[in-house]
């Protein structure tokens, strides 16, 4: 048996990988590197090891003996209150790792950033992996910023310490199993009738299960150095609320508004909410996200590693019976 490790395994996309690796792979010892315990799997081939990704040992110890290392351990905050956080997660965390590599000898490594890194404009652009990074756009978001900085340093290692690096970007995750409401948070509130007006961006989205099957192609199929951007179809964020209205039976809001109006709306409703008992959730970093276009084009992917991206309405439908089933909307 080979062992692999996984940071970050206890994530939405972390839990989906390690399935999937065990599923496919009867020979797999899954070393499942997380905060928290993770819940065996795969008659006994997963090992939970507790760690954070910040704890220089800690991770020196999870890769010593690994043969194959997928990092995912990150945190997703659009508004958080420590601002530095993303960056001692992905940044000094990555830098852990990679050294820890290092010491112990070059092993493949797969790294898993987000398509904001490089797909995203204040137009409807569609990006590929060779768009450039976009930190004049998202230098408002600690957390895309880290990423960007997580990949430069990846690269780094690549090319003066010569590992096997390969790093994938997906878009935006759907789909089961998101205990945290890392990625699905908007669907739920969407679903709890708290996005009142029709967005004027637009966003890629990528059925988690998907996603979890192209990082592992990553690791056999990607070629070290580069970027794989991993996304399904690009929507309006009109044609995004039309499908998961539909969908969910409910009903959708009907009027646009520029930002600053939506922003002044948004306040207004944070402040007439508790009135009634209640917390208007949608904050202004979402607001202002939602004006974007998160567009990318997965076609490197694709043809490279295998992706292959099931129907939009199947993931949207997943995912709200997912949300509902789990009380989460």
């Amino acid at each position: 048996m080979h062992t692999v490790l996984v940071t970050g395994a206890s994530g939405f996309l972390g839990r989906h990988l390690v399935r999937h690796l065990v599923e496919a792979d009867p020979g797999i010892r899954v070393r499942a590197f997380s905060r928290g315990v993770f819940p065996d799997e795969g008659d006994g081939r997963v090992e939970s090891v507790r760690g954070d990704i910040t704890d220089p040992a800690g991770v020196a110890s999870a890769v010593a003996g690994s043969d194959e290392i997928y990092h995912l351990a990150g945190t997703v905050d659009r508004t958080p209150e420590d601002p530095w956080a993303p960056y001692r997660t992905h940044v000094a965390g990555t830098r852990n790792l990679l050294n820890a590599i290092c010491k112990q000898g070059a092993r493949r490594c797969v790294i898993v950033s987000s398509s904001g890194t490089v797909a995203v404009s204040r137009e409807p652009v569609v990006h590929t992996e060779d768009s450039g990074y976009k930190q004049g756009v998202v230098h408002a978001w600690p957390y895309y910023l880290s990423k960007i900085y997580q990949e430069k340093q990846a690269f780094w290692y690549f090319e003066h310490r010569k590992l096997p690096i390969v790093v994938v970007n997906p878009s935006l995750l759907l789909g089961p199993g998101d205990d945290r409401l890392s990625s699905t948070n908007d669907v739920r509130l969407f679903l709890k009738g708290q996005i009142k007006a029709i967005p004027s961006g637009g966003l890629n989205l990528i059925d988690v299960r998907d996603a979890a099957a192209a990082v592992a192609g990553a690791m056999r199929l990607g070629e070290p150095g580069e970027r794989y951007l991993l996304g399904g179809e690009n929507l309006t964020f009109k044609e995004w609320i039309a499908r998961t209205a539909r969908i969910a039976g409910v009903s959708r809001p009907l009027f646009q508004y520029p930002l600053p109006v939506a922003r002044l709306g948004a306040a207004a409703l944070r402040a007439i909410y508790p009135v009634f008992g209640k917390r208007f959730e949608l904050d202004d970093a979402t607001i202002r996200m939602s004006t974007l276009f998160w567009y990318c084009d997965a076609r490197k992917a694709r043809e490279s590693l295998g992706l292959t991206i099931r129907p939009a309405e199947t993931t949207l439908t997943d995912t709200i019976e997912y949300l509902r089933s789990s009380g989460a909307a």
